[in-house]
């Protein structure tokens, strides 16, 4: 197996795990939160959404191993190593405890220490592969997971402080900046959430990069709208844009008409005010925390007008752009095409 296949195999089991992870989430987040205290008995359901959110690792090293064609032993024990490795288990006061998603680059390294375990135990192991291989893989490409952790989230860490220096601008070139910046975070195994927080991006800032993420999300889908399924189309703004990361890499120009679409997009977060928290500000348009967390904070908050523009930034404007840049960069200056954007998910 080249390189190039070998790292293809790892970006699409990252990709599909992270969007099944977090769909159940997007989904139902908001209406659990709206719901709690008239309806204490949906607690569970937070939890088992908080407990989805984390499994990004377990879910992507399965996937990974799948996509190798390799066994469900050899799969499953890639999964724990790299649930392991992603952080998202924490030792907490003698107790183990499952907090945040995890570092979705360090999950890329462990899952990728695993399967080369994986092909270098071959078929020997034979009878004893259910013995031998879990605790080895868990001991050691989950051992590398963990030891490579902080360095790894020094990436995250110093993408943040460049961007943090861009707060200082004029409020028009920050938000079309910030909605550029967050569409390619959103594509990339960086963690757009983390980036936020680590800045503390909040006011129009945030929503500046909810809106660049939202543009991202819809636009993916309508480039590709002919040649995937209803699904995976819903899944890129319902879901994660998350889900077109193995083809952005493989691809990189795939992206010119959506920070196109998500830089017009993030300009209307001057123009109207949109609001957002540090939080709200990697979700986008996922699981409406972007459009609820300005109605939340904006003045006046939930009033007909204010839910209008809500609508009018969230959906109609992402969508019109997203419209637009599929005619110019695929009719009047055709540098891509629909099968660009094709996801083989099964």
């Amino acid at each position: 197996m080249n390189a190039k296949k070998f790292i293809m195999n790892v970006l699409n089991g990252i990709a599909l795990g992270t969007v099944i992870a977090l769909i159940s989430g997007a989904l139902l987040g908001e209406i659990v939160k709206a719901l709690s205290d008239s309806a204490p008995w949906l607690a569970y359901l937070g939890t088992a959404l908080s407990m989805s959110n984390s499994m990004i690792g377990l879910l992507s090293g399965i996937l990974i191993g799948q996509s190798f064609k390799f066994t469900p032993i050899q799969s499953m024990s890639i999964g724990l190593a790299t649930l392991f490795g992603s952080g998202a288990v924490k030792m907490i006061d003698g107790a183990i405890v499952l907090a945040g998603t995890g570092d979705i680059i360090n999950m890329g390294v462990t899952a990728s220490a695993g399967v080369l375990l994986v092909m270098l135990l071959g078929k020997s192991l034979k009878a004893y592969s259910i013995i031998v291989i879990p605790p080895v893989i868990l001991a050691v490409a989950g051992g590398i997971g963990y030891f490579t952790l902080p360095y790894i989230a020094k990436i995250t860490e110093v993408i943040g402080l460049g961007i943090e220096q861009l707060l200082t601008l004029q409020p028009i070139i920050l938000a079309v900046l910030l909605g550029m910046i967050f569409s390619l975070l959103i594509v990339s195994p960086i963690t757009s959430v983390g980036i936020a927080v680590a800045i503390s991006l909040a006011g129009v800032g945030s929503g500046a990069a909810n809106l660049g993420i939202t543009a991202t999300g819809f636009g993916l889908a309508i480039m590709g709208w002919s040649v995937n399924d209803m699904g995976t189309n819903l899944a890129h703004f319902i879901g994660s844009p998350k889900i077109q990361m193995p083809n952005v890499v493989k691809k990189p120009l795939i992206m010119v008409p959506i920070l196109a679409s998500a830089a017009l997009t993030a300009l209307l977060a001057v123009v109207f005010n949109i609001q957002g928290t540090p939080m709200s500000a990697g979700f986008g348009f996922s699981g409406l925390v972007g459009p609820i967390n300005h109605l939340n904070l904006t003045e006046n908050g939930w009033t007909v007008t204010n839910i209008l523009i809500t609508i009018l930034v969230f959906v109609v404007a992402p969508i019109t752009f997203g419209f637009i840049s599929k005619y110019v960069f695929m009719k009047v200056w055709p540098i891509v095409s629909p099968e660009d954007y094709r996801l083989d998910i099964k």
